[in-house]
């Protein structure tokens, strides 16, 4: 009778095992399908109004490695006119500090207008600061920098929110483990990202219309 219910248990555990695994692979190849065509390196990234940069881990006040290297892409984009503005979303409150202030801090250092700079202190996650970016500050076109293992599902959600994005492919200093590490938390954040698609969920704060951008971008309105 105990074996018959381990034998049950282990046959029930194996079916989720392989049940995880089929949710994981198909989330995949959605995310690389809706990302098609849209992905970029820094050289060959077309032009838009607007560069979105995705928060991620900031070091006494100074952007890691991972931010560090998608600024640097921004930076570019910007100097190069491809970009007229930056939003720089994150989350404004993080256990590592003020995503927004140590990026707009590192892009007014390397030589942007803090005019050009709108912060998003909401972006808590890539789903919010896509839907917010849409939705709050009326973004319809757009360039999205964030490291190669995450971009194509940051292109996914943002162009699952209706915005026209193009992902551009940033550059990081990090080990290997790292980067193997985090492509794998990457793997398993893609179900996430078509379930909040399909349910059209609210970013976690939701506010009202902000024109900064328009005016960063020369608009009155």
């Amino acid at each position: 009778m105990e074996r018959r219910v381990i034998r049950r248990l282990v046959g029930a555990g194996v079916g989720l095992v392989v049940l995880a695994g089929v949710i994981v692979a198909a989330s995949t190849v959605w995310t690389s399908r809706k990302a098609s065509g849209h992905v970029y390196d820094v050289d060959a990234a077309p032009a838009a109004p607007v560069v979105i940069v995705l928060g991620t881990q900031v070091r006494d006040g100074e952007p890691g490695e991972y931010l560090a290297g998608r600024l640097d892409v921004a930076l570019q984009l910007l100097a190069d006119g491809r970009a007229g503005a930056a939003l720089v979303s994150g989350d404004g409150a993080g256990r590592s500090g003020d995503e927004i202030a140590a990026m707009t801090k590192y892009l007014v250092e390397n030589g942007v207008d803090p005019s050009r700079i709108v912060g998003d202190p909401y972006g808590l996650d890539t789903y919010d600061t896509c839907n917010r970016a849409a939705r709050t500050y009326g973004v319809t076109e757009a360039l999205i920098v964030t490291q190669s293992f995450h971009v194509s599902r940051a292109v996914a959600l943002c162009r699952g929110v209706g915005i026209e994005a193009a992902g551009v492919a940033a550059g990081c200093d990090c080990g290997t483990i790292t980067m193997a590490r985090n492509t794998v938390r990457e793997s398993l954040a893609r179900p996430k990202a078509i379930l909040d698609l399909l349910t059209a969920r609210d970013p976690a704060v939701v506010s009202g219309p902000d024109d900064r951008l328009g005016k960063a971008l020369g608009f009155d309105g």
